[in-house]
This record gives C-alpha cells, sequence and structure tokens, in this order.
C-alpha cells in the first residue's frame, strides 16, 4: 500500500517552503532535489500542504475526492481511564456493529495505553472484529497530541470509512484534534446513526438550535466520516466471550510519540465519585441554591438516591460547585434515566445538555418557569422545604 502523503515530483518547484513549515521535521531537502518525506516521523498533519505554493503535496487518504470505495470498516476509539473501558465504549461497539453489518464491514476497536496487551478481550466480546492496539508508556494518560498523532498515522494506513468517539472530554478532545488535519467532517454530539441504503454514507444525527429540531447529517467527499456520540444513547451487546477477534499492535517511534505539553501531576476531583455522563439518576441545582452551603442537601439526596450532583451554568459561574458538575450547552451532555432540576429556570443552553433524559422532575417557585414545559414532573414551591421531604421520604421508600 503507497503512503498516504505524496510529493508529484513533476510539479513540485524545489523551493523548500514544506521542510521549515513541518512542527516534527519530518521534511529534509538537498539542494535542488525535490524534498524526501520521512515517513516514520509524518504525522499527516497537513502543514506542508498548506504552505505549498504549486499544490504538489497531497494527502491521499484524506483529499476530497479520493475513491470512497477504498475507505473501509467502522472504527471505534476505545476510551480506557487506566483500569477499565468508559461505558460509552461498548455503547458505540454496539451501534457500530449494526452499521458494519449494514455495510458488509468490520467493526475496530481502536485501543491506546500502557501495559493494555491482555485487556482487549472485553472489546472483542461486545462487538469488535479487530482491535489496533497501541501500548507504550507514553500513552499511560490520555493526552490529546499524542493520542492523536498515533490515531493519524493509523488512518493514513488503513483508511477507515467511519470513527465514533464518545462525546466525553476526552473524545471531543481527540475527535477535533484528528478531523483538522484529516479534513474530515465531524459531526457532535449524535444521538443517532444509521447507513443509507442508497448512497452508503453515515447518517449523523443530532439535536440542534438549543434540541429544537433533530439534523441528520452527511459527509458525502471526505473520509472517514467522524461522529463523536452522547454516552447513554446507544444500547451495548450483550457481551460474548466466546468471540473470537484479532488483535494487531502498532509499532511506535520515539518522534511518533513526541509533544509540546508534559504532563505534571494529577488531581483526584473531589466530592461526588459518580460519574455525571454514567448516573442513572442526577441531581442538579441552579440559581435557585442561593449560596455554596446549599448544595449539601442536593449532595444529601444524592446519596439517598446513589445520583450524581449536577449544576447549572449559573451555580458554577457563581463559584457554587465545580465545574465539572456542569451540564448544558458549554459543560456535559447527559441522558439519565431520571433528571432532578432543582432551581433551575430551564434555559436553552441547560436543556440542550439533559434534554434527553428519560424523565425530568422540576422543582422551582416560579410557575412560569420554562423547565416546566419540559418536565415529567413539576413541583411549584420553595426547594428549601421541598427537597429535605423528597429526601425523608426517599429515604423512607428505600428503607435507608
Amino acid at each position: 500500500m503507497s503512503h498516504p502523503i505524496q510529493i508529484n515530483n513533476e510539479t513540485c518547484v524545489r523551493c523548500g517552503e514544506c521542510v521549515p513549515a513541518c512542527p516534527y521535521a519530518a521534511i529534509r531537502q538537498d539542494q535542488g532535489a525535490v524534498p524526501a518525506i520521512n515517513l516514520d516521523v509524518c504525522t499527516l498533519c497537513g502543514a506542508c500542504v498548506d504552505v505549498c505554493p504549486v499544490t504538489a503535496i497531497k494527502i491521499e487518504a484524506t483529499s476530497k475526492g479520493a475513491a470512497l470505495d477504498s475507505f473501509r470498516d467502522v472504527w471505534v476509539f476505545a476510551e480506557w481511564s487506566g483500569s477499565a473501558f468508559q461505558s460509552v465504549t461498548f455503547e458505540l461497539l454496539g451501534k457500530a456493529r449494526t452499521l458494519a453489518d449494514d455495510l458488509g464491514q468490520k467493526v475496530v476497536a481502536v485501543f491506546f495505553g500502557s501495559g493494555i496487551a491482555n485487556q482487549a478481550g472485553p472489546l472483542i466480546a461486545a462487538g469488535a472484529d479487530q482491535v489496533l492496539m497501541a501500548d507504550h508508556p507514553d500513552l499511560a494518560a490520555f493526552q490529546d497530541e499524542r493520542y492523536a498523532q498515533v490515531l493519524l498515522r493509523l488512518c493514513g494506513a488503513r483508511k477507515p470509512a467511519s470513527i465514533l468517539f464518545g462525546a466525553t472530554t476526552v473524545g471531543r478532545s481527540l475527535a477535533s484534534r484528528v478531523a483538522v488535519p484529516l479534513f474530515a467532517g465531524l459531526t457532535a454530539d449524535c444521538t443517532g446513526l444509521a447507513i443509507c441504503p442508497q448512497t452508503r454514507h453515515l447518517l449523523q444525527t443530532r439535536p440542534a438550535f438549543g434540541g429544537n429540531i433533530m439534523a441528520t447529517i452527511i459527509t458525502p467527499e471526505a473520509r472517514p466520516q467522524m461522529s463523536t456520540v452522547r454516552p447513554r444513547v446507544m444500547k451495548p451487546l450483550t457481551p460474548d466471550p466466546s468471540r473470537r477477534g484479532e488483535v494487531v499492535m502498532t509499532e511506535l517511534t520515539a518522534e511518533l510519540l513526541k509533544a509540546r505539553a508534559r504532563r505534571l501531576s494529577f488531581v483526584a476531583e473531589t466530592g461526588s465519585t459518580i460519574n455525571l455522563a454514567d448516573a442513572e439518576i442526577i441531581v442538579s441545582g441552579g440559581r435557585g441554591m442561593q449560596k455554596p452551603e446549599n448544595f449539601a442537601m442536593l449532595e444529601e439526596l444524592a446519596g439517598v438516591l446513589g445520583a450524581a450532583v449536577g449544576a447549572s451554568r449559573a451555580a458554577v459561574d457563581a463559584n457554587w460547585i465545580a465545574y465539572p458538575h456542569q451540564v448544558g450547552q458549554t459543560g456535559k451532555t447527559v441522558c439519565p434515566k431520571i433528571y432532578f432540576a432543582i432551581g433551575i429556570s430551564g434555559q436553552i443552553q441547560h436543556l440542550a445538555g439533559m434534554g434527553s433524559s428519560d424523565i425530568i422532575v422540576a422543582v422551582n417557585k416560579d410557575p412560569d418557569a420554562p423547565i416546566f414545559k419540559h418536565a415529567s414532573f413539576g413541583i411549584v414551591g420553595d426547594l428549601f422545604q421541598i427537597v429535605p421531604i423528597l429526601t425523608r421520604e426517599f429515604r423512607k421508600a428505600l428503607g435507608k
């Protein structure tokens, strides 16, 4: 297979503009000669393509107009916490299995980390036909620059038709870094994926205009097609330990793993240990909580329900609770079975992050608050009286 980046010897004017433009020093040029690209170092970032005055450099695997039939398989980025996979990984594998079956292609899980050689089994059991694995100490913790360089190398060599990421902090960061140099379309926060039977394009459905409409987006002229998918909207398959798949180790070089940033330390989040994206019940507070001390009331209710604690942007901006708890357009997108919106008015930006919850319970003293138009159950009254009653009654009902 030819490498996806090529320099046209006939078109090239030997100007040398591409040499200093390469951020990884992957291009060398002897005097009067056509520049040479070190394919072991090149990450397909496209910097040389942008500066070439005669468009003599092409990245075949990412250029519009490349033969779409040469791109195959549905890839899933397997998000690994260091000890376990994020649940969205198995949700994506379940959907990828359906998409790949419709196309008659394979499901490929892409898995990076350190000391992970024996961890591919759950991915295969969940629907993957092949696992592309990169195992190196420098990949132990997620670092978007390193992860993107490795994934770009794999994309250039193998030409995936589609790549699915979880719409998590990690997934969103990595997907955007990969999409730009690949010149690929990236649809964020998808809630539905399907294959068009006529064109075989990936149909990517997501809420638009604050959730007022559902837009279906296609990428007809470029590959790979890339999507981030909201956690808890796809259904994982029942794991099948008898499934067999192929594990392929990726060869890594020191140059490929170079990064401009360095991870100095990790500070664990204090407070609730339940991940918002994984929570089946979320108790969120907004401006109506009035001060940070009052969030203890919500933490008590959450403790009784086995729930996570969330917040609106107004509460986070007021420094009443840390940003990782923020739900909404500029925070986390969640889809729990039950969402308690307490003291939250229900502005469109907040609804964009939790509007797809199965059941919404709203508590607000304003009977005209927008949240009541979207709530399954609404309680009009003083939250400082209502929340303790809810906590007491749930504790009785659950025997706690």
